[in-house]
């Protein structure tokens, strides 16, 4: 029977751990409510807490980025446009390079397997203003030499790397369930080696696929700090278009937009865990 001395001190650990992940969801989670509140405010000047509550800021969330009234607005709407084709190149691109590395990797019994996956986590560690730096000396030197301009894909293609390390944790983890039994199997009764893996592996890779879909998407669309170096005037993300209102003063439309894509985050989230858990689909 344990004592009243263990029992007292389950119970003092337990406060002390409530108490340190109540702090750290605190912490976590004040910026979004004061976001999400002052979102709200009816005022022009942005005191918190809001004297008054109104929807006013999301009407003109929308104006701005659905309207046709002035210059500002379009602008608006094409950095929107830009950051949904950026997210969905990186999309597209990420998975389509993971998907066979991930294969390759857990299906691999060299050393070669440990150093892929360090190499592709570095973009994690290695620090965004150094990376942005680097790509923009890279694609500056590109357009001089050869005069190619990049386009879109000056984003794209830094996007993309950062988003690679989250799309292959989420293969491998898929491809990992996969045992290489099932190809046996499927070549045992007829198939190439290649339709085993497009008919076998690739369908009970799909949640970690899915999931990595999402979260490319997420990534690209939220990034800000690399695209602030990537971008020009006609190349620029919704992220930026966003600065651009809150440099020289607090634009309370921003804080409407941002309520808007913290909500788009967190629906895409939870449809990640949907998928992750099988109880969802992308189609």
């Amino acid at each position: 029977m344990p004592s009243s001395t263990s029992q007292a001190g389950r119970g003092s650990f337990g406060w002390v751990m409530g108490t340190l992940a109540g702090l750290g969801l605190l912490i976590a989670a004040l910026p979004v409510v004061i976001i999400l509140i002052m979102s709200f405010s009816g005022g022009t000047n942005l005191d918190f807490p809001p004297q008054s509550l109104s929807l006013r800021w999301y009407g003109a969330a929308f104006d701005v980025l659905f309207g046709d009234k002035s210059e500002g607005t379009m602008s608006a709407f094409s950095a929107m446009s830009s950051s949904l084709i950026v997210g969905l190149v990186t999309m597209l691109a990420s998975v389509s390079v993971c998907v066979p590395l991930s294969y390759a990797v857990v299906r691999s019994q060299g050393r070669w397997r440990h150093v892929a996956e360090l190499l592709f986590t570095l973009p994690i560690v290695f620090p965004l203003v150094v990376l942005g730096v680097a790509y923009l000396l890279m694609t500056e030197a590109l357009n001089r030499e050869t005069g190619i301009d990049l386009g879109l894909f000056r984003l794209a293609i830094p996007h993309i790397t950062l988003a690679l390390p989250f799309v292959l944790r989420n293969c491998l983890s898929a491809m990992n369930g996969v045992g290489v039994d099932l190809e046996e199997a499927a070549m045992s009764l007829g198939a190439s080696p290649l339709r085993a893996i497009l008919h076998v592996v690739v369908p009970l890779m799909k949640p970690g696929i899915m999931a990595g879909l999402i979260f490319a998407f997420i990534i690209s669309f939220n990034e800000f700090t690399v695209t602030f170096f990537m971008y020009t005037i006609d190349v620029r993300t919704l992220p930026i278009w966003m600065y651009s209102r809150t440099v020289s003063s607090l634009d309370p439309t921003t804080l409407a937009i941002s309520t808007l894509i913290i909500a788009l985050d967190v629906a895409l989230i939870a449809w990640v865990d949907k998928i992750v858990a099988g109880k969802g689909s992308l189609f």
